[in-house]
């Protein structure tokens, strides 16, 4: 088993991506649309993140972000278009799926009364991860994600960012090659959102595609490969971060970002 470890000092040659697996696109969304009786939220939107890369998930409230997201996690079924991860599609194998994938939404609570070892060990236990392995598995996952000085507290106790060290370890405790993460450092201090960051950037590392939404645009500049941008369930734009201030002469990311959502805005039909 592979750990995520969230020092970024030494990294591990043996994780070196090859050019070949860079190249594989482990998350594919080809023409998806998703409504909401008459809410069209995510609207013909296609895309793809490949091993080793990540890429960041941007747009205003309501652009239909977390909708993706929980398609992509097989909690959702497209009304169109085909999503697919790790080769497998979300309508047709959500079983393979929900096994290559970790998962992460503000709206997934720890359970209160359990502590960080007992959630880790049913979780793992859910994943089916062999008995004579779970032990060490755990051990681990604590390890890296410095969860051993509270693991014998209840969940309902710890911290914001305790509590979101758990879900991480949680979200990557069977080594996914696809982490989709909803908002990770939202509420999160300064301390544990750094925390976080490094976490993204080690799965990076070691070969896993990573996509992950968010409003904090100084994340985006320090992690991304890549960005999406959405508003009102369209890709208005897919670039790296430098080409999109570039093309839009913009001073920095925010104010590119918000020139795009008020272009898109103003050549709407009145």
């Amino acid at each position: 088993m592979s750990v995520l470890s969230p020092s970024l000092s030494e990294p591990n040659p043996s994780n070196e991506v090859s050019a070949a697996t860079a190249a594989t696109p482990l998350i594919e969304v080809a023409d998806v649309s998703r409504s909401y009786g008459e809410l069209l939220a995510v609207d013909g939107l296609s895309f793809e993140v490949r091993a080793g890369e990540i890429v960041a998930l941007l747009g205003p409230n309501g652009a239909g972000k977390t909708t993706m997201l929980r398609m992509l996690a097989t909690l959702l079924a497209p009304d169109r278009g085909r999503v697919r991860v790790h080769g497998f599609d979300t309508v047709e194998a959500p079983l393979e799926v929900r096994a290559r994938l970790g998962y992460l939404t503000g709206d997934t609570g720890l359970y209160g009364r359990l502590t960080p070892k007992e959630f880790l060990y049913y979780f793992g236990r859910l994943r089916q991860i062999p008995e004579p392995r779970l032990k060490d598995v755990v051990s681990e996952s604590m390890q890296a994600f410095g969860i051993d000085d509270f693991a014998q507290r209840r969940c309902g106790e710890l911290s914001t960012g305790q509590k979101q060290r758990v879900s991480l370890a949680r979200c990557l405790l069977d080594d996914p090659r696809v982490v989709v993460l909803d908002e990770p450092t939202s509420g999160l201090d300064i301390v544990s959102s750094s925390f976080v960051m490094q976490t993204l950037l080690r799965a990076r590392e070691d070969g896993r595609a990573v996509l992950f939404s968010t409003h904090v645009l100084s994340e985006v500049e320090l992690l991304a490969d890549r960005i999406l941008v959405m508003h009102k369930g369209r890709l208005l734009a897919e670039r790296t971060t430098a080409s999109l201030t570039l093309q839009s002469q913009a001073p920095s990311l925010s104010h590119a970002f918000l020139q795009l959502i008020r272009e898109a805005d103003e050549a709407e039909p009145s």
